[in-house]
């Protein structure tokens, strides 16, 4: 009997690995489906994120594979790409103004939200901000490395902050009827088999065209550039099977669940103040310029709710996909945001966090 060939035995995942993954994927389905029989907003979301999140906060360790990540995402991004068409581009005309008071919002909340855990929880100057800073979190967590911020600490405020998020969102929206708890129909039909073919083809192509780039988010916006081509031009009539929709969905609420594999119960707890103070703060500034973009836009209410929101932009794009909210006006902000955080952040630090001879000491 032949062995496996050592490259092939270094890249495939170990025996305890496998079983992680599968655990962590099982326990994510299991949530999803349970809060979409309940008939919560958001279930499969929010039943996936919760069910993984508490199973790794008693110790569990959770995980999900980097290739099905990115396989995910990649669904996601077809999804996103399927609903573009002129009904969703209605707002075009107002992204110059909302975009502009997005990046004004996401200014007031970083130093809102740091003022905040600076003087009432006694944080450092450059943990607060890079705690405050809503999205782009990769980036945080390089950023606090190289300034030896409080790193626990931060990720705790960050994901934190998704959570709540991502779970109380749907309800919030659907309760004060601003949007509905059915399902949005994405396509009418599902596409052939050469059709599909096509599809996610050129949406990892359009994906590594982006990732070669360093584009943010390359694997998402991506596929949702790639899938919108293909359906805004005609090339392709439906979309993906809706099985596939409700696993792309559990996966992205999966995925944020198990950013607390790496947590402990004892930081979490000594920093859960902090994360819903911070979270008041940012929250109540954020409303005040959605507020403003409802009364001086055509823009809907619940469509710059969640595109000011600050959570992840991965998990607001999936709540678009189940709330009736506009997908197209969702992402251009969020992106924004992101490129925003990204090119800020550094130099916010570097202005008003601790001097790096503080760091070193």
């Amino acid at each position: 009997m032949s062995q496996i060939p050592t490259w092939l035995a270094d890249a495939l995942p170990t025996r305890a690995k496998t079983l992680q993954y599968l655990e962590t994927l099982a326990i994510g389905t299991v949530g999803g489906v349970l809060f979409l029989v309940t008939g919560l907003p958001g279930g499969l979301i929010s039943g996936a994120m919760l069910a993984v999140a508490a199973a790794a906060m008693t110790g569990r360790q959770m995980a999900v594979p980097a290739h099905l990540t990115q396989a995910v995402l990649v669904l996601l991004g077809i999804l996103l790409g399927s609903l573009m068409s002129r009904q969703l581009l209605q707002h075009i005309g107002a992204y110059p103004m909302t975009i502009g008071l997005l990046a004004l919002a996401t200014f007031c909340t970083t130093f809102g939200s740091s003022y905040y855990l600076q003087r009432r929880h006694g944080w450092d100057r450059t943990s607060a901000f890079l705690a405050a800073s809503p999205g782009a979190l990769s980036q945080i967590a390089v950023l606090a490395i190289e300034k030896g911020a409080d790193m626990p600490a931060i990720a705790v405020v960050q994901t934190l902050r998704v959570i709540i998020l991502t779970a109380a969102l749907p309800v919030i929206l659907v309760a004060a009827g601003l949007t509905s708890s059915s399902v949005p129909a994405l396509t009418t039909t599902v596409a052939s088999p050469l059709g599909l073919v096509g599809l996610i083809g050129a949406s990892v192509a359009v994906s590594l065209v982006l990732r070669m780039a360093k584009f943010p988010a390359s694997w998402l916006f991506g596929a949702m550039i790639g899938s919108a081509m293909l359906h805004g031009m005609g090339w392709i009539d439906g979309g993906l099977p809706p099985i596939v929709r409700s696993i792309a969905l559990v996966g992205i609420g999966t995925l944020i669940g198990s950013r607390f594999s790496r947590m402990k119960m004892t930081t979490f707890l000594r920093h859960l103040a902090a994360g819903l103070g911070s979270f008041a703060v940012a929250s109540a500034i954020t409303a005040v310029f959605v507020a403003i973009v409802a009364f001086a836009t055509q823009v809907r209410f619940s469509d710059a709710l969640v595109a000011f929101a600050p959570g992840a932009m991965d998990a607001m794009l999936a709540l678009a996909l189940t709330l009736h909210i506009d997908p197209i006006f969702v992402g251009a902000h969020h992106l924004s945001r992101f490129i925003f955080v990204t090119i800020a952040t550094p130099g916010i630090v570097h202005l008003f966090g601790r001097p790096q001879e503080d760091v070193d000491d």
